[in-house]
């Protein structure tokens, strides 16, 4: 069932306060939906990745891989777009260092480094990319992903993890630079997410975009602790090595074991079908087939259903519809009245 496309502007005087928590390609898609509906946006984003322009910059410099904070900042930002071309353009010189890298990546970088630490950065940059909302490091620090797998194999890094293609078990995340220390969100992550009408998980991979936010300790108290509806933005497509094989139930499982206790609300799941011999499987490699249905075992775990054609189909690749998505969000939000069960 859906609650439809009507949008109630005005709740108690106040923009309804939402925050999305991921990493990714699919975060952006949902933030440039949501910055039109008149919402209090905060998106908070994973600082585990290790690959592409990001892993180099974090081999290079010792920072926060700024990847998917410049991907988001993009997402909710004013300027032209001319300006935020030049901010995505990535250099296709043969330059040993230059090749491949954005130059927001660059200018993340050296933020960091002039304001000591990647919070503030993203701060400054925010105001100077007139942000619509507010984008938050999961973390201050660069943070390692970890991974068992099914065969009682171990790995470290995100894109070792997704490479592997082997069946993960259970992620867990350490401090980069000293893993003695443990993880942390600095406050303004937690009082967001605290103070929230609703807390948006995903869309994005299951494993190496959602679960490493939620498995820094303190942020995962915080997602424990709020009285905010959390909704699990469920994937479409089951990835290789990931989620293969499962349903929507199962990816709800799997978060709840990762946080010990049955703590999402609500589910939105698309419910189109992917027209056969679609999608470029060489384009998405990692993708496989899509997402099965078990309603009965979403109802089990205590999650509200709401089901809809959430596809857009473009370049031979599968998306969340952003708008209609977005939709879906705002209205939760907008009827927020203190539903949560935990």
């Amino acid at each position: 069932m859906s609650y439809g496309n009507k949008i109630i502007r005005v709740i108690k005087g106040r923009r309804p306060k939402i925050v999305v928590i991921g990493g990714g390609t699919g975060l952006p898609v949902i933030l440039n939906s949501l910055r039109d509906k008149n919402a209090a946006i905060t998106a908070i984003v994973t600082v585990a990745d290790d690959g592409g322009s990001s892993g180099a910059i974090r081999d290079y410099i010792n920072v926060v891989p700024p990847g998917d904070i410049r991907n988001v900042l993009v997402s909710l930002s004013d300027l032209p777009a001319d300006f935020l071309n030049i901010f995505q353009y990535r250099f296709n010189s043969k330059d040993s260092f230059f090749a491949g890298h954005a130059i927001g990546n660059l200018i993340i970088a050296a933020l960091s480094e002039m304001e000591d630490n990647i919070f503030d950065a993203v701060q400054k940059l925010s105001k100077m990319m007139k942000v619509d909302g507010q984008v938050f490091p999961a973390s201050n620090e660069p943070l390692t992903l970890n991974a068992k797998f099914q065969d009682g194999t171990t790995l470290s890094g995100e894109t070792e993890i997704t490479h592997a293609r082997n069946k993960v078990e259970r992620v867990w995340i350490t401090n980069t630079q000293d893993s003695t220390q443990p993880p942390k969100a600095v406050a303004p992550v937690l009082k967001a997410i605290l103070d929230a009408d609703v807390v948006v998980l995903g869309p994005g991979s299951l494993f190496t975009s959602i679960l490493p936010n939620l498995m820094i300790p303190n942020l995962g108290d915080a997602v424990r602790q709020t009285k905010a509806e959390i909704i699990y933005n469920c994937n479409i497509m089951t990835q290789m090595g990931e989620t293969e094989h499962f349903t929507d139930a199962d990816h709800v499982r799997v978060l709840d074991r990762h946080l010990g206790g049955d703590f999402v609300d609500t589910v939105l799941v698309n419910t189109a079908p992917v027209p056969d011999n679609y999608l470029d499987h060489q384009k998405y490699d990692e993708y496989l087939v899509q997402v099965k249905h078990d309603f009965e075992g979403l109802r089990d775990l205590g999650c509200r259903v709401i089901s809809d054609d959430f596809l857009d189909l473009h370049d031979h690749g599968v998306f969340h519809n952003g708008e209609k998505v977005a939709n879906e969000i705002v209205n939760l939000a907008l009827q927020r009245d203190g539903r949560r069960r935990r």
